[in-house]
């Protein structure tokens, strides 16, 4: 089998090398996939960079999720049959021509599911999911903020927003991002390189507040966002990304400290819920919550009730582009690398 390898932190052009390793069997409770895509995530750029905690020492194989065909079955799986299509979570490993991974976290998919679709709806599909039906329930005519609403995840939780009736505020850096929040919803599409998110949001919700917020940012911008919550207001935290933005060698506890210190007491007060997100530990603790997770947006798809975004697919050789085009922040929805 082949992979591709992290080996040193930095930019994506010399970050890769492919590499050629013998493939292990399944372990029990294990299937093994014949990869066609894998799918790629901001948490590989984080990766990539070395500002992200719970990927394995270099070397390493980065990855939570591929396409691709059941090749083997370890002892106990509960499975597909060998040749099903299907799309897995990997939690990591998933840069790779075959993959091992939990049966529990593996579903079959239609034949003509495009790979960029598929891929989309596990890790990210599975964060929107949890965040928006587990961790809090959306009811109809709240007010929600979405952060880079664009994005793979984002994009997602507008749409499920929109399922439950919600007024939706959605951030994104472009024109064209903002068209495409448009054409799924959005009520209100935030170029927050133009304005402040803060003052937009107050511009038209007044001393009113903001019900929910879902955010991928951290740091200043979590702290602004728990500001807009309107009492019995709900936000789930459920990325970094503003790491990305700060630089030097006290760029992570800037991070930190824009978080700001926080008593719970002025939750209780005001009736208001902080929720953190991260779908690995969820998996690793249950990974049929994955299973779930990724069925139920399967099905919400297959019904046409949501759409993905494709935000591209490239070819293995071009991982390097790929990577780096994500870390731009210039691309929206999902991206793939094809095999």
């Amino acid at each position: 089998m082949e992979a591709f390898y992290l080996v040193k932190y930095g930019a994506a052009a010399q970050a890769f090398e492919r590499r050629t390793l013998k493939l292990a069997a399944p372990a029990p409770g294990e299937v093994q996939i014949a990869t066609e895509s894998f799918g790629l995530n901001f948490a590989d750029v984080m990766a990539r960079y070395g500002l992200y905690r719970e990927a394995p020492p270099l070397p390493a194989v980065l990855g939570y999720e591929v396409t691709g065909r059941i090749a083997a079955v370890g002892s106990g799986a509960d499975a597909p049959p060998v040749g099903t299509r299907v799309l897995a979570f990997t939690r990591f490993g998933g840069y790779a021509t075959h993959v091992n991974t939990e049966a529990r976290s593996v579903i079959a998919i239609p034949e003509n599911m495009p790979a960029t679709d598929a891929c989309a709806l596990a890790t990210q599909g599975c964060t929107a999911w949890f965040a928006a039906t587990q961790l809090l329930r959306l009811r109809k005519g709240e007010h929600v903020l979405v952060q880079a609403a664009a994005g793979g995840v984002g994009s997602l939780l507008v749409q499920l927003a929109k399922m439950h009736g919600c007024v939706v505020y959605g951030t994104a850096g472009s024109e064209t991002k903002l068209e495409l929040l448009r054409k799924l919803g959005v009520d209100f599409p935030i170029n927050y390189r133009r304005e402040k998110f803060a003052d937009a949001v107050k511009k038209i919700r007044g001393s009113k507040g903001l019900d929910v917020v879902f955010d991928n940012l951290g740091g200043k911008a979590f702290k602004t966002a728990l500001g807009l919550l309107a009492p019995g207001g709900r936000i789930v935290g459920y990325g970094a990304a503003e790491r990305l933005d700060r630089k030097g060698p006290l760029a992570t506890l800037q991070l930190v400290f824009g978080f700001g210190f926080h008593n719970p007491v002025q939750w209780l007060m005001k009736s208001q819920t902080v929720s953190g997100l991260n779908m690995l530990r969820i998996a690793e603790k249950n990974p049929g919550i994955l299973q779930e997770g990724m069925n139920a947006m399967l099905d919400l798809y297959t019904q046409q009730k949501i759409q993905v975004v494709q935000g591209g697919e490239y070819a293995a050789q071009d991982l390097a582009e790929a990577h780096e085009a994500l870390g731009s922040r210039q691309t929206a929805g999902k991206l793939v690398v094809r095999w």
